[in-house]
């Protein structure tokens, strides 16, 4: 009998990785996340979640062990498809927001992609909308307020339906009725994430599994509400109970 079972959206398997001034980053790590789920990893600084989060595009390469997105393994014959598949959003919005218009932002993705000009306006639409910021397609992304510029930097990975949403601390910098609008936004979407943050309030409210990373090793993988009530557990690694 064919086994239907869907492939996992994240499958990282033994996946150790050294700089190349010898630091190691990450140590045997394995983990999968499901289609759909939302997943949150935490730790300290220096834990190894920015290099976990790079491997999933391809951007850092010489590791050891093996990365799958989906049924894409990620190497260098698979990164154009593997990059059209998982989409990062950087902590800072200016990384990603460079074209003099929002629309233009948003639609570089698709227009890069080959898609033709009604199905990139399509799809620049439609990520606008899911942001709900499709009144700024012609405004200047610069002048944009830091909450407001977040939203448009996430556009711009939903205009190319990735499976796979990466997000790098999302919440930084936000004041609380902008922190409060994005995770109500990002609540709505079905898409699989993957969140690095050091807001734990975000991920009790986003993410119903969360992993917790120190020293480039995973030391926790479980429910949210059960993490995050073990003060012993949080204080060892670094995070603050809530």
């Amino acid at each position: 009998m064919m086994n239907t079972q869907p492939c996992p959206a994240i499958h990282v398997r033994e996946l150790s990785f050294a700089y190349p001034d010898g630091h190691t980053a990450l140590r045997d790590i394995n983990l999968s996340v499901e289609p759909a789920e939302r997943v949150a990893l935490v730790g300290p600084n220096g834990a190894g979640k920015s290099t976990l989060m790079l491997h999933l595009n391809g951007i850092l390469k010489g590791q050891q062990g093996t990365v799958h997105v989906g049924d894409l393994e990620v190497t260098e014959a698979n990164l154009r498809k593997v990059r059209a598949a998982v989409g990062i959003i950087f902590q800072n919005p200016d990384d990603q927001l460079f074209s003099p218009t929002v629309f233009d932002d948003v639609a570089y993705g698709p227009i890069y992609m080959g898609l033709p000009e009604d199905q990139v306006k399509h799809r620049v639409a439609w990520a606008l909308q899911q942001m709900k910021m499709e009144a700024y397609g012609g405004r200047t992304s610069h002048h944009l307020s830091l909450g407001e510029k977040k939203r448009i930097a996430i556009a711009t990975v939903l205009a190319m339906e990735p499976s796979v949403l990466v997000l790098d601390e999302p919440s930084a910098g936000l004041d609380p009725r902008a922190r409060r609008t994005l995770i109500q936004l990002l609540d709505k979407l079905a898409t699989t994430m993957l969140i690095s943050t050091h807001d734990l309030r975000l991920v009790r409210e986003l993410c119903p599994r969360t992993i917790i990373l120190d020293e480039g090793r995973i030391v926790a993988d479980g429910k949210t509400e059960e993490l995050l009530t073990d003060e012993a557990l949080l204080g060892e690694h670094g995070l603050e109970p809530i």
